[in-house]
Protein backbone atom coordinates (compact mmCIF):
# COMPACT_ATOMS: atom_id res chain seq x y z
CA UNK A 1 0.00 0.00 0.00
CA UNK A 2 1.28 3.41 -1.08
CA UNK A 3 2.04 5.67 2.04
CA UNK A 4 -0.53 8.23 2.77
CA UNK A 5 -1.11 10.39 5.97
CA UNK A 6 -4.10 10.37 8.45
CA UNK A 7 -5.83 12.96 6.82
CA UNK A 8 -6.16 11.09 4.05
CA UNK A 9 -7.12 7.67 5.32
CA UNK A 10 -10.65 8.54 4.43
CA UNK A 11 -9.71 9.00 0.71
CA UNK A 12 -7.75 6.01 0.41
CA UNK A 13 -10.32 3.69 2.31
CA UNK A 14 -13.23 5.14 -0.46
CA UNK A 15 -10.47 4.10 -3.37
CA UNK A 16 -9.77 0.53 -1.73
CA UNK A 17 -13.87 -0.20 -1.80
CA UNK A 18 -13.92 1.39 -5.56
CA UNK A 19 -10.82 -0.77 -6.29
CA UNK A 20 -12.09 -3.91 -4.91
CA UNK A 21 -15.55 -3.14 -7.02
CA UNK A 22 -14.01 -2.79 -10.28
CA UNK A 23 -11.97 -5.99 -9.42
CA UNK A 24 -15.26 -7.70 -8.38
CA UNK A 25 -16.58 -6.51 -12.15
CA UNK A 26 -13.93 -7.81 -14.03
CA UNK A 27 -13.30 -11.10 -12.65
CA UNK A 28 -16.83 -11.89 -12.12
CA UNK A 29 -18.10 -10.16 -15.37
CA UNK A 30 -20.89 -8.41 -13.47
CA UNK A 31 -22.02 -4.91 -14.28
CA UNK A 32 -21.46 -2.81 -11.57
CA UNK A 33 -20.99 0.52 -13.72
CA UNK A 34 -23.83 2.84 -12.03
CA UNK A 35 -22.07 1.61 -8.75
CA UNK A 36 -18.54 2.41 -9.83
CA UNK A 37 -19.45 5.89 -11.54
CA UNK A 38 -21.23 6.57 -8.42
CA UNK A 39 -17.66 5.63 -6.48
CA UNK A 40 -16.02 7.88 -8.53
CA UNK A 41 -18.07 10.85 -8.18
CA UNK A 42 -17.67 10.86 -4.06
CA UNK A 43 -14.06 9.86 -4.18
CA UNK A 44 -13.54 12.81 -6.42
CA UNK A 45 -15.66 15.09 -4.02
CA UNK A 46 -13.51 13.88 -0.99
CA UNK A 47 -10.50 14.69 -2.49
CA UNK A 48 -11.55 18.12 -3.88
CA UNK A 49 -13.15 18.79 -0.24
CA UNK A 50 -9.91 17.75 1.64
CA UNK A 51 -7.47 19.35 0.06
CA UNK A 52 -9.29 22.64 -0.73
CA UNK A 53 -9.76 22.38 3.19
CA UNK A 54 -5.87 21.55 4.33
CA UNK A 55 -4.65 23.46 7.58
CA UNK A 56 -1.11 24.84 7.37
CA UNK A 57 0.31 21.73 8.75
CA UNK A 58 -1.47 19.13 6.35
CA UNK A 59 0.11 21.39 3.39
CA UNK A 60 3.28 20.69 5.48
CA UNK A 61 2.78 17.03 4.99
CA UNK A 62 1.72 17.19 1.37
CA UNK A 63 5.45 19.02 0.59
CA UNK A 64 7.05 15.68 2.22
CA UNK A 65 5.09 12.91 0.51
CA UNK A 66 7.25 10.92 -0.12
CA UNK A 67 5.27 9.82 -3.93
CA UNK A 68 6.17 13.38 -4.56
CA UNK A 69 7.98 13.57 -8.21
CA UNK A 70 11.54 14.63 -7.62
CA UNK A 71 14.38 16.71 -9.05
CA UNK A 72 15.41 13.79 -11.34
CA UNK A 73 11.99 13.02 -12.17
CA UNK A 74 11.05 16.53 -13.66
CA UNK A 75 14.73 16.54 -15.28
CA UNK A 76 13.30 13.26 -17.23
CA UNK A 77 10.26 14.39 -18.38
CA UNK A 78 10.94 17.99 -19.22
CA UNK A 79 14.16 18.15 -20.88
CA UNK A 80 16.39 16.05 -23.17
CA UNK A 81 20.35 15.12 -23.36
CA UNK A 82 20.68 15.62 -19.59
CA UNK A 83 24.17 15.31 -18.24
CA UNK A 84 24.96 15.23 -14.77
CA UNK A 85 28.10 17.30 -13.42
CA UNK A 86 29.50 16.16 -10.18
CA UNK A 87 32.11 16.95 -7.71
CA UNK A 88 33.11 20.80 -5.96
CA UNK A 89 36.88 20.21 -7.09
CA UNK A 90 37.72 20.79 -3.37
CA UNK A 91 36.45 18.14 -1.32
CA UNK A 92 33.72 15.54 -2.76
CA UNK A 93 30.34 15.24 -4.61
CA UNK A 94 27.40 16.01 -2.95
CA UNK A 95 24.48 13.61 -3.66
CA UNK A 96 21.98 15.96 -2.63
CA UNK A 97 22.33 19.04 -5.14
CA UNK A 98 21.77 17.06 -8.83
CA UNK A 99 23.32 19.57 -11.39
CA UNK A 100 23.85 19.48 -14.81
CA UNK A 101 23.43 20.47 -18.51
CA UNK A 102 20.33 19.87 -20.51
CA UNK A 103 18.43 21.24 -23.59
CA UNK A 104 14.89 22.62 -23.45
CA UNK A 105 12.19 22.98 -25.73
CA UNK A 106 11.02 26.84 -26.45
CA UNK A 107 8.63 25.52 -28.82
CA UNK A 108 7.88 27.21 -32.51
CA UNK A 109 10.65 28.81 -34.03
CA UNK A 110 12.87 29.14 -31.18
CA UNK A 111 13.91 25.13 -30.80
CA UNK A 112 15.85 24.11 -28.37
CA UNK A 113 18.24 26.04 -26.14
CA UNK A 114 21.16 24.67 -23.40
CA UNK A 115 19.92 25.08 -19.74
CA UNK A 116 21.85 24.62 -16.40
CA UNK A 117 20.10 22.40 -14.01
CA UNK A 118 20.19 22.39 -10.32
CA UNK A 119 18.20 21.21 -7.52
CA UNK A 120 17.67 18.97 -4.52
CA UNK A 121 17.28 15.56 -4.76
CA UNK A 122 15.90 12.88 -2.21
CA UNK A 123 15.96 9.63 -2.30
CA UNK A 124 13.24 6.99 -2.58
CA UNK A 125 15.16 3.52 -0.77
CA UNK A 126 16.21 3.67 2.38
CA UNK A 127 19.86 3.58 0.45
CA UNK A 128 19.18 6.60 -1.45
CA UNK A 129 18.19 8.50 1.11
CA UNK A 130 20.57 7.36 2.89
CA UNK A 131 23.46 8.27 -0.50
CA UNK A 132 20.92 11.55 -0.99
CA UNK A 133 21.17 12.71 2.33
CA UNK A 134 17.02 13.40 2.70
CA UNK A 135 18.09 15.92 0.42
CA UNK A 136 20.02 17.94 3.18
CA UNK A 137 23.13 19.33 1.18
CA UNK A 138 26.50 20.05 2.63
CA UNK A 139 28.93 22.74 1.99
CA UNK A 140 30.39 21.04 -0.70
CA UNK A 141 26.60 20.66 -1.98
CA UNK A 142 26.39 24.35 -2.35
CA UNK A 143 29.99 24.54 -3.66
CA UNK A 144 29.15 22.17 -7.10
CA UNK A 145 26.22 24.59 -7.42
CA UNK A 146 27.93 27.94 -7.32
CA UNK A 147 31.02 25.82 -9.82
CA UNK A 148 28.02 25.38 -12.23
CA UNK A 149 25.78 28.26 -12.03
CA UNK A 150 29.51 30.22 -12.78
CA UNK A 151 30.00 27.59 -15.90
CA UNK A 152 26.00 28.76 -16.73
CA UNK A 153 26.63 32.24 -16.62
CA UNK A 154 30.35 32.28 -18.30
CA UNK A 155 28.80 30.39 -21.15
CA UNK A 156 25.37 32.35 -21.28
CA UNK A 157 23.33 29.36 -20.45
CA UNK A 158 19.97 30.16 -18.31
CA UNK A 159 19.46 28.48 -15.30
CA UNK A 160 16.84 26.95 -13.34
CA UNK A 161 16.50 25.33 -10.33
CA UNK A 162 14.29 22.79 -8.16
CA UNK A 163 13.64 23.33 -4.66
CA UNK A 164 12.88 20.74 -2.10
CA UNK A 165 14.79 20.69 1.10
CA UNK A 166 13.95 20.50 4.59
CA UNK A 167 17.02 22.48 5.10
CA UNK A 168 20.44 22.61 4.78
CA UNK A 169 22.54 19.59 6.61
CA UNK A 170 23.30 21.03 9.88
CA UNK A 171 25.57 18.50 11.06
CA UNK A 172 29.15 19.29 12.86
CA UNK A 173 31.13 17.79 9.71
CA UNK A 174 29.39 20.31 7.81
CA UNK A 175 29.86 22.82 10.25
CA UNK A 176 33.21 22.27 10.07
CA UNK A 177 33.66 22.40 6.48
CA UNK A 178 32.14 26.32 6.02
CA UNK A 179 28.39 25.76 5.79
CA UNK A 180 27.13 28.92 6.66
CA UNK A 181 30.08 30.39 4.60
CA UNK A 182 29.06 27.92 1.60
CA UNK A 183 25.28 29.12 1.63
CA UNK A 184 26.21 32.71 1.71
CA UNK A 185 28.72 32.55 -1.11
CA UNK A 186 25.64 30.87 -3.42
CA UNK A 187 23.57 33.45 -2.22
CA UNK A 188 25.76 36.67 -3.01
CA UNK A 189 26.80 34.50 -6.78
CA UNK A 190 23.11 34.23 -7.61
CA UNK A 191 22.59 37.96 -7.13
CA UNK A 192 25.15 38.76 -10.01
CA UNK A 193 24.75 35.87 -12.41
CA UNK A 194 24.62 37.40 -16.37
CA UNK A 195 21.45 35.28 -17.59
CA UNK A 196 18.04 34.82 -16.33
CA UNK A 197 17.58 32.60 -13.40
CA UNK A 198 14.37 30.53 -12.35
CA UNK A 199 13.74 29.05 -9.24
CA UNK A 200 10.49 26.43 -8.97
CA UNK A 201 9.89 24.73 -5.73
CA UNK A 202 8.23 21.29 -5.98
CA UNK A 203 8.25 20.29 -2.25
CA UNK A 204 9.26 21.73 1.14
CA UNK A 205 11.98 24.98 0.75
CA UNK A 206 13.08 25.36 4.28
CA UNK A 207 15.47 27.90 5.81
CA UNK A 208 19.10 28.56 3.80
CA UNK A 209 19.44 25.36 2.51
CA UNK A 210 16.24 26.49 -0.23
CA UNK A 211 17.86 30.25 -0.44
CA UNK A 212 21.23 29.41 -1.78
CA UNK A 213 19.59 28.18 -4.87
CA UNK A 214 16.56 30.00 -4.81
CA UNK A 215 17.80 33.96 -5.84
CA UNK A 216 15.79 34.12 -9.29
CA UNK A 217 14.39 36.25 -11.29
CA UNK A 218 11.21 34.31 -10.80
CA UNK A 219 10.56 32.13 -8.42
CA UNK A 220 7.46 29.97 -8.56
CA UNK A 221 5.48 27.43 -6.51
CA UNK A 222 3.78 24.53 -6.85
CA UNK A 223 0.11 24.79 -5.26
CA UNK A 224 1.16 22.47 -2.61
CA UNK A 225 4.63 22.93 -2.01
CA UNK A 226 5.99 25.16 1.09
CA UNK A 227 8.54 27.79 1.43
CA UNK A 228 10.00 29.11 4.80
CA UNK A 229 12.82 31.00 6.48
CA UNK A 230 12.62 27.73 8.91
CA UNK A 231 10.74 24.15 9.63
CA UNK A 232 7.96 23.77 11.81
CA UNK A 233 9.73 21.58 13.89
CA UNK A 234 12.65 23.64 14.23
CA UNK A 235 10.42 26.96 14.88
CA UNK A 236 8.76 24.72 17.62
CA UNK A 237 11.80 24.06 18.94
CA UNK A 238 13.45 27.78 19.41
CA UNK A 239 10.37 29.50 19.99
CA UNK A 240 8.66 27.43 22.72
CA UNK A 241 11.51 24.59 23.19
CA UNK A 242 9.01 22.26 21.75
CA UNK A 243 9.54 20.64 18.65
CA UNK A 244 6.00 18.94 18.95
CA UNK A 245 4.05 21.95 18.51
CA UNK A 246 5.21 22.19 15.03
CA UNK A 247 1.81 22.01 13.63
CA UNK A 248 1.45 25.31 15.39
CA UNK A 249 4.49 27.21 14.17
CA UNK A 250 3.50 25.83 10.92
CA UNK A 251 0.19 28.39 11.29
CA UNK A 252 2.47 31.48 12.36
CA UNK A 253 4.59 31.03 9.21
CA UNK A 254 2.25 31.92 6.30
CA UNK A 255 4.54 29.13 4.47
CA UNK A 256 2.16 28.51 1.73
CA UNK A 257 2.01 29.55 -1.74
CA UNK A 258 -1.08 32.12 -1.14
CA UNK A 259 0.14 33.93 1.56
CA UNK A 260 3.44 33.71 -0.15
CA UNK A 261 2.17 35.53 -3.26
CA UNK A 262 0.15 38.26 -1.70
CA UNK A 263 3.32 39.24 0.35
CA UNK A 264 5.46 39.51 -3.02
CA UNK A 265 7.83 36.97 -1.48
CA UNK A 266 7.36 34.42 -4.62
CA UNK A 267 5.76 35.28 -8.80
CA UNK A 268 3.27 32.44 -9.55
CA UNK A 269 1.94 29.36 -8.16
CA UNK A 270 1.43 26.59 -10.65
CA UNK A 271 -1.52 24.13 -10.23
CA UNK A 272 -1.55 20.66 -9.54
CA UNK A 273 -3.83 18.02 -9.95
CA UNK A 274 -6.99 17.18 -7.92
CA UNK A 275 -4.97 15.10 -4.38
CA UNK A 276 -1.86 16.44 -5.25
CA UNK A 277 1.64 15.87 -7.86
CA UNK A 278 2.18 12.53 -6.12
CA UNK A 279 -1.44 11.30 -7.48
CA UNK A 280 -0.63 12.30 -10.76
CA UNK A 281 2.70 12.78 -12.22
CA UNK A 282 2.30 13.32 -16.18
CA UNK A 283 -0.69 15.79 -14.97
CA UNK A 284 2.07 17.77 -12.74
CA UNK A 285 4.58 17.64 -15.56
CA UNK A 286 2.47 19.18 -17.91
CA UNK A 287 1.49 21.64 -15.23
CA UNK A 288 5.16 22.43 -14.70
CA UNK A 289 5.99 22.53 -18.57
CA UNK A 290 3.35 25.18 -18.86
CA UNK A 291 4.75 27.32 -16.04
CA UNK A 292 8.39 26.87 -17.20
CA UNK A 293 6.97 28.03 -20.51
CA UNK A 294 4.93 30.96 -18.97
CA UNK A 295 7.77 32.44 -16.51
CA UNK A 296 11.09 31.54 -17.97
CA UNK A 297 10.62 31.33 -21.79
CA UNK A 298 10.56 35.45 -21.33
CA UNK A 299 13.39 35.60 -19.77
CA UNK A 300 15.15 33.88 -22.02
CA UNK A 301 13.89 35.30 -25.14
CA UNK A 302 15.30 38.68 -23.40
CA UNK A 303 18.67 37.50 -22.97
CA UNK A 304 20.21 38.78 -25.94
CA UNK A 305 21.22 42.06 -25.46
CA UNK A 306 24.48 43.28 -22.85
CA UNK A 307 21.90 45.92 -21.77
CA UNK A 308 19.58 43.57 -21.35
CA UNK A 309 21.92 41.88 -18.91
CA UNK A 310 22.57 45.02 -16.79
CA UNK A 311 19.30 44.91 -16.27
CA UNK A 312 18.62 41.42 -15.16
CA UNK A 313 20.68 42.01 -12.24
CA UNK A 314 19.61 45.39 -11.48
CA UNK A 315 15.88 44.00 -11.47
CA UNK A 316 16.89 40.74 -9.63
CA UNK A 317 18.60 43.18 -6.93
CA UNK A 318 15.37 45.10 -6.78
CA UNK A 319 13.11 42.34 -6.25
CA UNK A 320 14.31 40.90 -3.34
CA UNK A 321 15.41 44.16 -1.37
CA UNK A 322 11.70 45.28 -2.21
CA UNK A 323 10.57 41.89 -0.78
CA UNK A 324 10.71 43.39 2.59
CA UNK A 325 8.57 46.80 2.09
CA UNK A 326 6.23 44.63 0.02
CA UNK A 327 5.43 42.09 3.00
CA UNK A 328 5.58 44.87 5.49
CA UNK A 329 2.95 46.99 3.86
CA UNK A 330 0.01 43.86 3.18
CA UNK A 331 0.27 42.64 6.96
CA UNK A 332 -0.34 46.90 7.82
CA UNK A 333 -3.28 46.35 5.35
CA UNK A 334 -4.32 43.37 7.21
CA UNK A 335 -4.34 44.92 10.81
CA UNK A 336 -6.14 47.85 9.59
CA UNK A 337 -9.18 45.49 7.80
CA UNK A 338 -9.19 43.66 10.59
CA UNK A 339 -9.10 46.86 13.20
CA UNK A 340 -12.33 48.26 10.58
Amino acid sequence: MEAFYEFEKPIVLLEKKLADLRTLAREEGMDFKNEIHSLEKKVAKLIDDTYGSLTPWQLVQVSRHPNRPYTRDFVDALFTDFMELSGDRTYADDQAILGGTAMWDMGGSQGKVPVMILGHQKGRSTKQKMERNFGMAKPEGYRKAMRLMELASRTQMPIITFIDTPGAYPGLDAEERGQSQAIAESIRMMFGLKVPVMALVIGEGGSGGALAIGVADRVIMMEYSTYSVISPESCASILWNDSSLAEKAAEKLKMNPKDLLEMGVVDGIIAEPPGGAQRNWEETFESVRKGIVKHFNPLIKAQSKATNTKKLIEARSAKFRDMGDHAIARIKERSEERTQ
